[in-house]
């Protein structure tokens, strides 16, 4: 395979040119260069013809640090994508660490004027040899333009402070501990007494109570008189009736701020990131949470500060995906000294982020990550994207031992840190083929290790419920009494053997 040829000079970042294609570009049939722009024009009964320029590149200059790619381009009558993931694209793909990626931006619907797309990857253990970028559109039509004058891949500088590298964590005995914890995301809907009751039968132990919501609409969250007045009435809901429910079953809350104020950008990072205004706002909020909800502390397993943190481009002062937690987990521990404080990776809070995450100069800190790797498989069939994939898969590789594979970086964290590791979030959707042995793996490979974890989700989106079931993502999931996925939970939550 071709690898275009770069003018990439890598003794400094200051040193390091423009990457420039001169040759290997694979272009699709809607793709075409004209002097130094890339022009993808795709018309709109195309749509799924495919419309991208292709290259390989070489990324052995970036090992052991990461690399920042960028460009300019602008689009005209870009249609909305079945998926998120799907149609404006500027993305590499490329397995590190024997993990495959796709890094990326993207989001961009409908006309915009030229403006710069970032992303990148900073990580000590990055060992890359190639990857493959893509520029264009994918199942969508319109027409994008890229500069390729402006195209750059570079080493990477950290986006935010690589600190602690050796800080072990201590707990108290309480938390140390405690026996392993295990339940279900909450509903987004009021809870009920019926819920609760439930969730005993069950056998859970453990609840993460999302504070979520759209409240009005895409942007909503920018309106923050607003956006108090919902999380107020989430939080008057949490100390009412949630925690007087939780404490009479024996159930543990984790308080989960879902949706921080400013909302996500359209490439999906968080907007506090970038505006100082809603970072403030977020690290007072925690502030409130820890005074109203700190005589609480019998009942709260841990403070989750911000859900699925995404940051992909240079943040403002002291307002990094980072800095924002270790200021909000400052906050709430100059309040509450007792109750434990969650952070989460980078990247959605991928398992593989915990390559490159800090540990917070602080006791008491207990490390939160999500599992839906494969995401081809756990969430076959949401947003239109392709279905019938089944687990466990030998031709893929799919198994047990993949998915310790997977948890590789989160147990070396751990190790390294003596950190608590709790999941919060796992599942795979009802109609997957096998989505029951998936579960019953990952459960197994938690208890092994003796991790904390909250399935998703409970009695929220039929998709996820382990009380529903369907055959196909076109039919409706309907109630069901019993499902494999529910028992597999079920064996879960007594700490029974859920193998297969």
């Amino acid at each position: 395979m071709t690898i275009c040829s770069l003018v990439l000079a890598v003794a400094t970042l200051a040193t390091t040119e423009a990457f420039v294609p001169k040759d290997g570009w694979r272009l699709s049939k809607f793709a075409k260069i004209e002097g130094n722009r890339l022009v993808v024009d795709v018309p709109q009964d195309q749509a799924n013809a495919g419309g991208a320029a292709r290259c390989t590149v070489d990324m052995t200059p970036f090992r052991g640090k990461g690399f920042r790619a960028s460009v300019r381009a602008s689009g005209r009558d870009l249609s909305k994508p079945s998926a998120p993931w799907l149609g404006f694209k500027f993305m590499l793909h490329y397995k590190n660490c024997g993990i495959s990626v796709w890094p990326g931006a993207g989001g961009r619907v409908g006309t915009f004027a030229e403006d710069r797309f970032a992303f990148g990857e900073y990580d000590p253990d990055f060992d890359v040899d190639t990857a493959e970028l893509t520029l264009g559109l994918q199942s969508a039509s319109g027409r994008v333009e890229f500069d390729l004058s402006t195209l750059k891949i570079v080493p990477s500088e950290p986006l935010w402070p690589v600190v602690n590298r050796d800080r072990r964590v201590a707990y108290p005995d309480s938390v140390r501990n405690q026996p392993p914890l295990r339940g279900v995301m909450s509903p987004s809907k009021p809870m009920t007494e019926d819920d609760f009751r439930t969730l005993k039968e069950w056998g859970a132990t453990l609840l993460r109570y999302q504070i979520v919501g759209n409240f009005g609409g895409v942007g909503q969250d920018r309106d923050i008189e607003k956006y108090d007045r919902w999380v107020n009435g989430k939080l008057d809901h949490l100390e009412s009736t949630v925690i007087p429910l939780a404490r009479k079953y024996g159930i543990k809350v984790v308080i989960d701020v879902h949706n921080p104020p400013g909302g996500r950008l359209p490439n999906k990072d968080w907007r506090m990131y970038y505006e100082p205004e809603y970072a403030a706002h977020f690290v007072a909020l925690w502030q409130r949470i820890a005074t109203r909800f700190a005589k609480h502390g019998d009942v709260i397993y841990g403070y989750d500060l911000d859900n699925e943190p995404v940051q992909t481009d240079k943040a403002a002062p002291d307002c990094d995906y980072w800095s924002v937690q270790r200021r909000a987990a400052e906050a709430v521990r100059a309040i509450d000294p007792t109750t434990p404080i969650i952070v989460e990776s980078n990247a959605w809070d991928a398992p593989d982020a915990f390559r490159y995450l800090s540990a917070l100069d602080m006791d008491n800190v207990i490390y939160q990550v999500h599992m839906y790797v494969p995401g081809e498989f756990t969430h076959q069939g949401v947003h239109g994207s392709a279905v019938g994939v089944a687990y466990p898969n030998t031709k893929k590789g799919w198994g047990r031992a993949y998915l310790k594979k997977v948890l590789e970086p989160v147990r070396a964290f751990e190790k390294r840190h003596n950190a608590k590791i709790y999941v919060g979030e796992f599942s795979a959707i009802a109609w997957a083929d096998g989505a029951e042995r998936y579960l019953a793996d990952c459960i197994s490979i938690f208890r092994e290790y003796g991790w904390d974890w909250t399935y998703h989700a409970f009695r929220e989106w039929t998709g996820w419920s382990v009380e529903h079931e369907t055959a196909s993502p076109k039919a409706r999931p309907v109630p069901a009494a019993d499902t494999p996925r529910k028992r597999v939970l079920l064996d879960g939550f007594k700490g029974l053997d859920t193998g297969f």
